[in-house]
């Protein structure tokens, strides 16, 4: 005999608790078509449910991940740049010691 509070249906129906729903494996046990057409019905309805967050969610991951390529691919001509800068800095830096040479040798 079941003890008080061990959650049987009866407690559950006083305690305004749902009894929790178990999982189903269509292929172990022969559910009529009835019972598949409802669960059909009702992953139908799940996903139905879940579809706008999940399709906001892959936007967002979509924005965010294409912000990352632009944010590398700026970086990169960034940096060329940078190095076409420095190679100019340093082709006057020789030209600047060339003709300090001159000057130092020439008089």
């Amino acid at each position: 005999m079941a003890a008080s509070g061990a959650g049987g249906p009866v407690d559950d129906a006083k305690s305004g608790k749902a009894p929790v729903a178990q999982r189903i494996d269509p292929s172990r046990e022969k559910l009529t078509p009835a019972q598949l057409q409802f669960m059909r019905q009702v992953q139908l309805a799940q996903w139905q449910k879940t579809l706008p967050q999940r399709r906001t969610r892959n936007i967002v991951t979509g924005l965010g991940i294409g912000a990352l390529v632009l944010a590398i691919y700026g970086y990169t001509f960034y940096s060329v740049s940078q190095e076409r800068f420095l190679d100019e800095l340093e082709d006057e830096a020789k030209a600047a010691r060339a003709r300090a040479l001159a000057r130092a040798s020439g008089p």
